[in-house]
Protein backbone atom coordinates (compact mmCIF):
# COMPACT_ATOMS: atom_id res chain seq x y z
CA UNK A 1 0.00 0.00 0.00
CA UNK A 2 1.41 3.34 -0.98
CA UNK A 3 0.71 6.86 0.17
CA UNK A 4 2.21 10.21 1.03
CA UNK A 5 4.81 10.30 3.81
CA UNK A 6 3.30 11.48 7.00
CA UNK A 7 4.14 15.03 8.04
CA UNK A 8 5.74 15.29 11.53
CA UNK A 9 3.60 17.00 14.02
CA UNK A 10 4.82 20.39 15.37
CA UNK A 11 5.70 18.75 18.70
CA UNK A 12 7.79 16.08 16.92
CA UNK A 13 9.62 18.68 14.79
CA UNK A 14 10.58 20.59 17.95
CA UNK A 15 11.96 17.40 19.56
CA UNK A 16 14.05 16.61 16.45
CA UNK A 17 15.56 20.11 16.48
CA UNK A 18 16.58 19.69 20.13
CA UNK A 19 18.27 16.34 19.34
CA UNK A 20 20.23 17.94 16.45
CA UNK A 21 21.45 20.69 18.71
CA UNK A 22 22.67 18.14 21.23
CA UNK A 23 24.53 16.18 18.54
CA UNK A 24 26.22 19.33 17.21
CA UNK A 25 27.40 20.26 20.69
CA UNK A 26 29.43 17.04 21.15
CA UNK A 27 33.21 17.54 20.69
CA UNK A 28 34.44 16.22 17.36
CA UNK A 29 36.94 13.38 17.31
CA UNK A 30 40.24 14.84 15.97
CA UNK A 31 41.19 13.52 12.58
CA UNK A 32 44.77 12.86 11.46
CA UNK A 33 44.70 16.01 9.32
CA UNK A 34 43.60 18.11 12.29
CA UNK A 35 46.45 16.77 14.42
CA UNK A 36 48.91 17.54 11.63
CA UNK A 37 47.59 21.08 11.43
CA UNK A 38 48.09 21.49 15.18
CA UNK A 39 51.70 20.32 14.95
CA UNK A 40 52.32 22.65 12.03
CA UNK A 41 51.13 25.59 14.12
CA UNK A 42 54.09 25.21 16.49
CA UNK A 43 56.73 27.93 16.21
CA UNK A 44 59.84 27.20 14.19
CA UNK A 45 63.33 28.26 15.22
CA UNK A 46 65.01 29.89 12.22
CA UNK A 47 68.34 30.87 13.84
CA UNK A 48 70.30 30.45 17.05
CA UNK A 49 73.11 32.86 18.02
CA UNK A 50 75.46 33.03 21.00
CA UNK A 51 77.46 36.19 21.80
CA UNK A 52 80.00 35.52 24.60
CA UNK A 53 81.83 38.41 26.27
CA UNK A 54 83.37 39.26 29.61
CA UNK A 55 80.56 41.79 30.23
CA UNK A 56 77.77 39.31 29.60
CA UNK A 57 76.77 36.44 27.32
CA UNK A 58 73.72 36.72 25.10
CA UNK A 59 71.81 33.76 23.60
CA UNK A 60 69.25 34.60 20.92
CA UNK A 61 66.56 32.29 19.55
CA UNK A 62 64.96 33.69 16.40
CA UNK A 63 61.61 32.21 15.39
CA UNK A 64 58.85 32.63 12.83
CA UNK A 65 56.33 33.58 15.52
CA UNK A 66 56.50 34.98 19.08
CA UNK A 67 57.67 32.64 21.83
CA UNK A 68 56.49 32.53 25.43
CA UNK A 69 59.10 31.47 27.97
CA UNK A 70 59.40 30.92 31.70
CA UNK A 71 62.76 30.69 33.42
CA UNK A 72 64.21 29.96 36.84
CA UNK A 73 67.62 29.54 38.43
CA UNK A 74 68.71 26.31 40.09
CA UNK A 75 71.70 25.74 42.37
CA UNK A 76 74.18 22.96 43.17
CA UNK A 77 75.30 23.15 40.43
CA UNK A 78 74.33 26.60 39.10
CA UNK A 79 72.11 26.45 36.05
CA UNK A 80 69.45 28.47 34.28
CA UNK A 81 66.33 26.60 33.14
CA UNK A 82 64.11 28.01 30.38
CA UNK A 83 60.78 26.42 29.35
CA UNK A 84 59.55 27.61 25.95
CA UNK A 85 55.88 27.05 25.17
CA UNK A 86 54.50 26.28 21.71
CA UNK A 87 57.75 24.87 20.40
CA UNK A 88 58.92 21.53 19.02
CA UNK A 89 62.54 20.42 18.82
CA UNK A 90 64.12 20.95 15.42
CA UNK A 91 67.68 20.85 14.01
CA UNK A 92 68.14 24.63 14.38
CA UNK A 93 67.45 24.45 18.10
CA UNK A 94 69.78 21.49 18.53
CA UNK A 95 72.51 23.62 16.94
CA UNK A 96 72.55 25.57 20.18
CA UNK A 97 74.56 22.75 21.75
CA UNK A 98 77.46 23.34 19.37
CA UNK A 99 77.47 27.14 19.45
CA UNK A 100 78.68 27.45 23.05
CA UNK A 101 82.46 27.70 23.07
CA UNK A 102 84.73 26.36 25.84
CA UNK A 103 85.98 29.88 26.64
CA UNK A 104 82.50 31.30 27.26
CA UNK A 105 82.78 33.17 30.58
CA UNK A 106 79.33 32.13 31.80
CA UNK A 107 78.04 28.99 30.05
CA UNK A 108 79.69 25.62 30.64
CA UNK A 109 77.31 23.51 28.54
CA UNK A 110 73.78 23.41 27.13
CA UNK A 111 71.09 20.72 27.27
CA UNK A 112 67.93 20.80 25.17
CA UNK A 113 64.94 18.46 25.39
CA UNK A 114 61.20 18.14 24.83
CA UNK A 115 60.07 18.57 28.43
CA UNK A 116 56.35 18.30 27.65
CA UNK A 117 54.30 18.17 24.45
CA UNK A 118 54.93 21.53 22.75
CA UNK A 119 57.21 22.67 25.58
CA UNK A 120 60.98 22.69 25.00
CA UNK A 121 63.29 22.94 28.01
CA UNK A 122 66.75 24.51 27.68
CA UNK A 123 69.19 24.08 30.55
CA UNK A 124 72.28 26.28 30.64
CA UNK A 125 74.94 24.85 32.96
CA UNK A 126 76.75 27.86 34.39
CA UNK A 127 80.37 28.56 35.27
CA UNK A 128 79.39 31.25 37.78
CA UNK A 129 76.34 32.75 39.41
CA UNK A 130 74.44 35.01 37.04
CA UNK A 131 71.69 37.61 37.07
CA UNK A 132 69.71 36.58 33.98
CA UNK A 133 67.39 38.68 31.86
CA UNK A 134 64.93 36.83 29.60
CA UNK A 135 62.84 38.93 27.22
CA UNK A 136 61.37 39.04 23.72
CA UNK A 137 61.87 41.44 20.82
CA UNK A 138 59.36 42.02 18.05
CA UNK A 139 60.47 41.74 14.40
CA UNK A 140 62.69 44.61 13.25
CA UNK A 141 65.04 45.16 10.30
CA UNK A 142 66.19 41.75 9.03
CA UNK A 143 65.20 39.96 12.25
CA UNK A 144 62.02 38.05 12.97
CA UNK A 145 60.76 37.34 16.50
CA UNK A 146 63.58 37.01 19.03
CA UNK A 147 63.73 35.42 22.46
CA UNK A 148 66.82 36.78 24.23
CA UNK A 149 68.65 35.27 27.21
CA UNK A 150 71.20 37.70 28.72
CA UNK A 151 73.51 36.31 31.41
CA UNK A 152 75.08 39.06 33.53
CA UNK A 153 77.49 38.49 36.41
CA UNK A 154 75.96 38.99 39.84
CA UNK A 155 78.81 41.38 40.69
CA UNK A 156 79.84 43.91 38.06
CA UNK A 157 83.55 44.38 37.48
CA UNK A 158 85.11 47.62 38.66
CA UNK A 159 86.27 49.36 35.44
CA UNK A 160 88.61 51.73 37.28
CA UNK A 161 90.34 48.76 38.90
CA UNK A 162 90.72 47.19 35.46
CA UNK A 163 92.41 50.35 34.20
CA UNK A 164 94.78 50.42 37.16
CA UNK A 165 95.73 46.78 36.63
CA UNK A 166 96.28 47.43 32.94
CA UNK A 167 98.54 50.35 33.74
CA UNK A 168 100.53 48.32 36.26
CA UNK A 169 100.92 45.44 33.81
CA UNK A 170 102.19 47.82 31.13
CA UNK A 171 104.68 49.33 33.58
CA UNK A 172 105.97 45.87 34.55
CA UNK A 173 106.36 44.92 30.90
CA UNK A 174 108.22 48.14 30.13
CA UNK A 175 110.51 47.71 33.14
CA UNK A 176 111.26 44.12 32.17
CA UNK A 177 112.13 45.21 28.64
CA UNK A 178 114.55 47.81 29.98
CA UNK A 179 116.16 45.25 32.32
CA UNK A 180 116.52 42.76 29.49
CA UNK A 181 118.16 45.36 27.27
CA UNK A 182 120.57 46.44 30.03
CA UNK A 183 121.42 42.84 30.83
CA UNK A 184 122.25 42.14 27.21
CA UNK A 185 124.42 45.27 26.99
CA UNK A 186 126.31 44.44 30.19
CA UNK A 187 126.82 40.89 28.97
CA UNK A 188 128.40 42.12 25.77
CA UNK A 189 130.71 44.48 27.68
CA UNK A 190 131.83 41.91 30.24
CA UNK A 191 132.12 38.98 27.84
CA UNK A 192 135.85 37.89 27.82
CA UNK A 193 137.48 37.93 24.45
CA UNK A 194 139.70 35.09 23.23
CA UNK A 195 143.33 35.74 22.31
CA UNK A 196 142.52 35.32 18.64
CA UNK A 197 139.64 37.71 18.76
CA UNK A 198 141.80 40.17 20.74
CA UNK A 199 144.52 40.04 18.11
CA UNK A 200 141.94 40.40 15.37
CA UNK A 201 140.43 43.34 17.17
CA UNK A 202 143.85 44.97 17.59
CA UNK A 203 144.57 44.55 13.88
CA UNK A 204 141.28 46.06 12.93
CA UNK A 205 141.45 48.81 15.53
CA UNK A 206 142.08 51.72 13.15
CA UNK A 207 139.00 50.96 11.09
CA UNK A 208 136.72 49.80 13.88
CA UNK A 209 137.67 52.14 16.68
CA UNK A 210 134.71 54.41 16.21
CA UNK A 211 132.20 51.59 16.03
CA UNK A 212 133.75 49.87 19.06
CA UNK A 213 133.36 53.02 21.11
CA UNK A 214 129.83 53.45 19.91
CA UNK A 215 128.88 49.88 20.81
CA UNK A 216 129.84 50.39 24.45
CA UNK A 217 127.85 53.58 24.91
CA UNK A 218 124.40 53.25 26.49
CA UNK A 219 121.58 53.16 23.98
CA UNK A 220 119.61 56.36 23.57
CA UNK A 221 116.37 56.32 25.53
CA UNK A 222 113.31 55.55 23.40
CA UNK A 223 111.33 58.51 22.18
CA UNK A 224 108.36 59.18 24.41
CA UNK A 225 104.99 58.24 22.92
CA UNK A 226 103.23 61.02 21.02
CA UNK A 227 106.48 62.97 20.67
CA UNK A 228 106.12 62.94 16.91
CA UNK A 229 102.55 64.17 17.06
CA UNK A 230 102.42 66.42 20.11
CA UNK A 231 105.85 67.87 20.98
CA UNK A 232 104.16 70.73 22.80
CA UNK A 233 102.58 68.37 25.36
CA UNK A 234 104.62 69.08 28.46
CA UNK A 235 105.03 66.80 31.45
CA UNK A 236 103.10 69.21 33.64
CA UNK A 237 100.07 68.83 31.40
CA UNK A 238 100.21 65.09 31.91
CA UNK A 239 100.57 65.07 35.68
CA UNK A 240 97.72 62.60 36.06
CA UNK A 241 96.32 59.59 34.30
CA UNK A 242 94.22 60.48 31.28
CA UNK A 243 91.27 58.16 30.69
CA UNK A 244 89.88 57.91 27.17
CA UNK A 245 86.73 55.96 26.31
CA UNK A 246 86.80 54.37 22.86
CA UNK A 247 83.40 53.25 21.62
CA UNK A 248 83.31 50.93 18.59
CA UNK A 249 79.74 51.25 17.36
CA UNK A 250 77.15 48.50 17.01
CA UNK A 251 78.15 44.87 17.72
CA UNK A 252 76.53 41.53 18.39
CA UNK A 253 72.93 41.46 17.17
CA UNK A 254 73.44 44.86 15.55
CA UNK A 255 75.81 44.58 12.54
CA UNK A 256 75.57 48.25 11.66
CA UNK A 257 75.91 49.14 7.99
CA UNK A 258 77.02 46.50 5.51
CA UNK A 259 79.21 47.26 2.51
CA UNK A 260 78.72 46.06 -1.09
CA UNK A 261 81.09 43.12 -0.58
CA UNK A 262 79.61 42.20 2.82
CA UNK A 263 82.00 44.03 5.16
CA UNK A 264 80.16 44.76 8.41
CA UNK A 265 80.50 48.09 10.18
CA UNK A 266 80.65 46.43 13.60
CA UNK A 267 83.74 44.42 12.59
CA UNK A 268 85.73 47.21 10.97
CA UNK A 269 85.14 49.76 13.75
CA UNK A 270 86.15 47.19 16.37
CA UNK A 271 89.43 46.59 14.52
CA UNK A 272 90.09 50.34 14.31
CA UNK A 273 89.12 50.82 17.96
CA UNK A 274 91.57 48.16 19.13
CA UNK A 275 94.40 49.68 17.11
CA UNK A 276 93.62 53.12 18.53
CA UNK A 277 93.56 51.69 22.06
CA UNK A 278 96.94 50.04 21.59
CA UNK A 279 98.46 53.23 20.18
CA UNK A 280 97.10 55.46 22.93
CA UNK A 281 98.10 53.02 25.65
CA UNK A 282 101.77 53.29 24.64
CA UNK A 283 101.71 56.55 26.57
CA UNK A 284 102.19 55.56 30.24
CA UNK A 285 99.90 58.38 31.35
CA UNK A 286 96.98 57.31 29.18
CA UNK A 287 94.62 54.40 29.75
CA UNK A 288 91.85 53.46 27.35
CA UNK A 289 88.52 51.94 28.32
CA UNK A 290 86.65 50.30 25.44
CA UNK A 291 82.89 50.10 25.63
CA UNK A 292 83.24 46.77 23.85
CA UNK A 293 86.39 44.81 22.99
CA UNK A 294 84.64 41.89 21.28
CA UNK A 295 81.60 41.19 19.12
CA UNK A 296 78.70 41.86 21.49
CA UNK A 297 75.95 44.44 21.72
CA UNK A 298 76.09 47.37 24.15
CA UNK A 299 73.00 49.59 24.56
CA UNK A 300 73.52 53.28 23.91
CA UNK A 301 72.87 54.39 27.48
CA UNK A 302 75.24 51.68 28.75
CA UNK A 303 78.03 53.08 26.56
CA UNK A 304 77.50 56.46 28.20
CA UNK A 305 77.38 54.90 31.67
CA UNK A 306 80.65 53.04 31.10
CA UNK A 307 82.42 56.26 30.16
CA UNK A 308 81.10 58.01 33.26
CA UNK A 309 82.04 55.11 35.56
CA UNK A 310 85.70 55.46 34.63
CA UNK A 311 85.42 59.26 34.79
CA UNK A 312 86.62 59.50 31.21
CA UNK A 313 88.26 62.67 29.97
CA UNK A 314 87.13 61.98 26.42
CA UNK A 315 84.60 59.77 24.62
CA UNK A 316 85.23 58.83 20.98
CA UNK A 317 82.60 56.75 19.17
CA UNK A 318 83.81 55.14 15.92
CA UNK A 319 81.50 54.32 13.00
CA UNK A 320 81.50 53.63 9.25
CA UNK A 321 77.98 54.26 8.09
CA UNK A 322 76.08 53.74 4.85
CA UNK A 323 74.06 56.23 2.86
CA UNK A 324 71.14 55.90 0.49
CA UNK A 325 73.48 56.28 -2.48
CA UNK A 326 76.80 54.46 -2.95
CA UNK A 327 78.35 57.68 -4.29
CA UNK A 328 78.50 59.28 -0.83
CA UNK A 329 82.08 59.42 0.44
CA UNK A 330 84.32 61.06 3.00
CA UNK A 331 84.84 61.09 6.76
CA UNK A 332 82.81 63.19 9.18
CA UNK A 333 83.01 64.21 12.83
CA UNK A 334 79.91 64.93 14.91
CA UNK A 335 79.32 66.57 18.26
CA UNK A 336 76.10 66.74 20.24
CA UNK A 337 73.40 69.29 19.57
CA UNK A 338 70.71 70.03 22.11
CA UNK A 339 68.71 71.83 19.45
CA UNK A 340 68.29 70.99 15.81
CA UNK A 341 70.81 69.20 13.64
CA UNK A 342 73.32 71.24 11.66
CA UNK A 343 72.17 69.61 8.41
CA UNK A 344 69.59 67.21 7.03
CA UNK A 345 72.31 64.59 6.58
CA UNK A 346 73.41 65.00 10.22
CA UNK A 347 69.83 64.52 11.42
CA UNK A 348 69.44 61.43 9.20
CA UNK A 349 72.71 60.01 10.54
CA UNK A 350 71.71 60.60 14.16
CA UNK A 351 68.33 58.93 13.62
CA UNK A 352 70.06 55.88 12.15
CA UNK A 353 72.58 55.58 14.98
CA UNK A 354 69.94 56.14 17.64
CA UNK A 355 67.99 53.18 16.24
CA UNK A 356 70.81 50.81 17.28
CA UNK A 357 69.01 49.86 20.49
CA UNK A 358 65.96 48.70 18.55
CA UNK A 359 68.03 46.47 16.25
CA UNK A 360 70.54 45.29 18.84
CA UNK A 361 67.82 44.42 21.32
CA UNK A 362 67.36 46.21 24.65
CA UNK A 363 65.40 44.82 27.57
CA UNK A 364 63.23 47.82 28.28
CA UNK A 365 61.89 46.22 31.47
CA UNK A 366 65.41 46.24 32.93
CA UNK A 367 65.37 50.04 32.99
CA UNK A 368 63.65 50.62 36.32
CA UNK A 369 63.04 54.31 35.81
CA UNK A 370 63.21 55.38 32.19
CA UNK A 371 62.33 58.93 33.17
CA UNK A 372 65.40 59.26 35.37
CA UNK A 373 67.56 57.79 32.62
CA UNK A 374 66.27 60.26 30.06
CA UNK A 375 66.81 63.13 32.48
CA UNK A 376 70.43 62.07 33.05
CA UNK A 377 71.07 61.95 29.31
CA UNK A 378 69.54 65.37 28.81
CA UNK A 379 71.81 67.14 31.28
CA UNK A 380 74.49 67.80 28.69
CA UNK A 381 75.90 71.24 29.29
CA UNK A 382 76.97 73.91 26.88
CA UNK A 383 80.50 73.55 28.26
CA UNK A 384 80.56 69.86 27.30
CA UNK A 385 79.39 70.68 23.78
CA UNK A 386 81.94 73.47 23.48
CA UNK A 387 84.78 71.11 24.45
CA UNK A 388 83.40 68.45 22.12
CA UNK A 389 83.54 70.89 19.22
CA UNK A 390 87.18 71.67 20.05
CA UNK A 391 88.03 67.97 20.14
CA UNK A 392 86.11 67.36 16.94
CA UNK A 393 87.94 70.18 15.18
CA UNK A 394 91.36 68.75 16.06
CA UNK A 395 90.37 65.24 14.96
CA UNK A 396 88.72 66.42 11.75
CA UNK A 397 91.82 68.41 10.82
CA UNK A 398 93.99 65.30 11.13
CA UNK A 399 91.76 62.76 9.36
CA UNK A 400 91.40 65.25 6.53
CA UNK A 401 95.10 64.57 5.82
CA UNK A 402 94.38 60.85 5.41
CA UNK A 403 91.42 60.96 3.05
CA UNK A 404 88.50 62.97 1.75
CA UNK A 405 86.17 64.73 4.17
CA UNK A 406 82.43 64.59 3.68
CA UNK A 407 82.17 68.05 5.20
CA UNK A 408 84.94 70.41 6.29
CA UNK A 409 83.47 71.33 9.67
CA UNK A 410 82.25 69.48 12.74
CA UNK A 411 78.55 68.76 12.43
CA UNK A 412 76.04 68.53 15.26
CA UNK A 413 72.97 66.39 15.90
CA UNK A 414 71.16 64.65 18.75
CA UNK A 415 73.23 61.47 19.00
CA UNK A 416 72.17 59.60 22.13
CA UNK A 417 75.61 58.08 22.60
CA UNK A 418 77.18 61.55 22.95
CA UNK A 419 75.01 62.60 25.88
CA UNK A 420 77.41 62.15 28.79
CA UNK A 421 76.87 65.48 30.54
CA UNK A 422 80.44 65.86 31.80
CA UNK A 423 82.56 64.15 29.11
CA UNK A 424 83.63 65.83 25.84
CA UNK A 425 82.28 63.41 23.23
CA UNK A 426 82.53 63.03 19.47
CA UNK A 427 81.29 60.51 16.93
CA UNK A 428 83.65 59.82 14.02
CA UNK A 429 82.27 58.45 10.77
CA UNK A 430 85.50 57.10 9.33
CA UNK A 431 84.07 56.61 5.83
CA UNK A 432 80.95 55.49 3.99
CA UNK A 433 81.09 51.72 3.95
CA UNK A 434 78.34 51.80 1.30
CA UNK A 435 80.85 53.28 -1.17
CA UNK A 436 82.81 50.43 -2.84
CA UNK A 437 86.06 52.42 -2.91
CA UNK A 438 85.82 53.46 0.71
CA UNK A 439 84.82 49.96 1.78
CA UNK A 440 88.05 48.68 0.20
CA UNK A 441 90.05 51.35 2.06
CA UNK A 442 88.44 50.45 5.37
CA UNK A 443 89.44 46.83 4.82
CA UNK A 444 93.09 47.82 4.17
CA UNK A 445 95.27 47.49 7.34
CA UNK A 446 97.60 50.26 6.14
CA UNK A 447 94.71 52.67 5.76
CA UNK A 448 93.45 51.68 9.19
CA UNK A 449 96.89 52.48 10.62
CA UNK A 450 96.92 55.90 8.95
CA UNK A 451 93.44 56.61 10.25
CA UNK A 452 94.41 55.56 13.78
CA UNK A 453 97.48 57.79 13.70
CA UNK A 454 95.30 60.71 12.63
CA UNK A 455 92.80 60.07 15.44
CA UNK A 456 95.60 59.79 18.02
CA UNK A 457 97.20 62.98 16.73
CA UNK A 458 93.95 64.89 16.97
CA UNK A 459 93.41 63.67 20.53
CA UNK A 460 96.96 64.61 21.52
CA UNK A 461 96.59 68.09 20.05
CA UNK A 462 93.34 68.58 21.94
CA UNK A 463 94.96 67.67 25.26
CA UNK A 464 97.93 69.91 24.50
CA UNK A 465 95.55 72.87 24.34
CA UNK A 466 92.99 71.65 26.88
CA UNK A 467 94.71 69.74 29.71
CA UNK A 468 92.33 67.65 31.84
CA UNK A 469 91.43 68.82 35.31
CA UNK A 470 92.93 66.59 38.01
CA UNK A 471 90.30 67.68 40.50
CA UNK A 472 87.60 65.92 38.52
CA UNK A 473 89.09 62.50 39.02
CA UNK A 474 90.11 60.24 41.83
CA UNK A 475 93.76 59.27 42.01
CA UNK A 476 94.57 56.02 40.25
Amino acid sequence: MTGKPSTPSPRRRQALRRMGAVVLSFPAVPAASALAAGAASAATIVAVRVWPASDYTRVTLESDRPLAAKSFLAANPDRLVIDIDGLELNPSLRELLGKVKPDDPFIASVRVGQNQPRVVRIVLDLKQAVAPQVFTIEPVAAYRNRLVLDLYPTEERDPLLDLVRGKEAAERTAAQSVNDALGELIGRIDRPQSAASSAESAAAAPTRKASAVASTEPAAPPAPPFKEIAPEMSQTKLDRLIVIAIDPGHGGEDPGAIGPSGLKEKDIVLAIGKKLRDRLNTNPRIRVMMTRDADFFVPLNERVRKARRVQADLFVSIHADAFITPKAKGASVFALSTGGASSTAARWMADKENAADVIGGVNSKAVKDAGVLRAMLDMSTSAQIKDSLKLGGEVLGQIGKVGKLHKGSVEQAGFAVLKAPDVPSILVETAFISNPEEEAKLRDPDYQDDLVKALATGIARYFAKNPPLAARHRAL
